[in-house]
């Protein structure tokens, strides 16, 4: 589990084919400390477990699942990936829950610098809606942010200077892809929601009411 606060942007720095997958390399400094084989790192709000340390560097292998739901299918040598170690409980939660998993693949489809702070507008998968709510929260790339404003499939997200500057944010233009993940205790109450509505039963008032709400 993780906290969506980017600890550092490191450096891919090699790319081997393994079977059904690839194994990366990737530079780093800040997440190497106390780190070893098995621990959980998230590049770009992946989860990836590591399987070896070099000096400034560790190797993660990503397959299957992995590389068809998120972006790393397309990563290349010298890209810059947002990096996070997994929380402690003894962390500060200073982003909100983030596990890693990621829900789908979102397109920036336009950036606007607005005085410091940049506004990002992502196209997200229409799987992906009923998560999201005007000031939820949403990982980008593996970065905790908060939703501005919903509109249909669209999402708006407003980016302070520090953020951009020290996560892979500040290499993104529109077109570019990114690894969405939606707040996991939304999907929780979906569930529960689900588990207890009559499959001909619609939401309304009367049906919310008798839950107790």
């Amino acid at each position: 589990m993780f906290t969506g606060l980017i600890e550092e942007v490191g450096k891919v720095v090699s790319i081997r084919p393994i079977a059904g997958g690839k194994k990366l390399k990737i530079s780093a400094n800040t997440v190497l400390e106390n780190s070893k084989v098995d621990d959980s790192i998230a590049v770009n709000g992946v989860c990836l477990t590591v399987t070896e340390i070099d000096k400034n560097a560790f190797w993660a292998d990503t397959v299957g699942e992995t590389l068809n739901k998120t972006t790393l299918k397309n990563i290349t040598v010298n890209a810059n990936v947002n990096l996070e170690r997994a929380l402690r409980l003894s962390d500060r939660l200073g982003g909100h829950l983030v596990l890693g998993h990621v829900n789908g693949i979102g397109t920036i489809t336009n950036i606007t610098k607005l005085g410091d702070n940049y506004d990002l507008e992502i196209d997200v998968p229409s799987h992906l809606d009923k998560y999201l709510i005007d000031e939820g929260s949403i990982t980008i790339d593996g970065i905790s942010l908060t939703i501005a404003k919903v509109n249909y499939n669209k999402i708006n997200i407003s980016v302070i200077p520090h953020t951009w500057q020290k996560t892979v944010l500040m290499t993104k233009q529109t077109g570019s892809t990114v690894n969405l993940e939606t707040d996991v205790l939304a999907k929780y109450i979906e569930k529960l929601i689900s588990a207890n509505k009559p499959e001909d039963q619609k939401f309304s008032a009367e049906w919310f009411n008798k839950l107790g709400y």
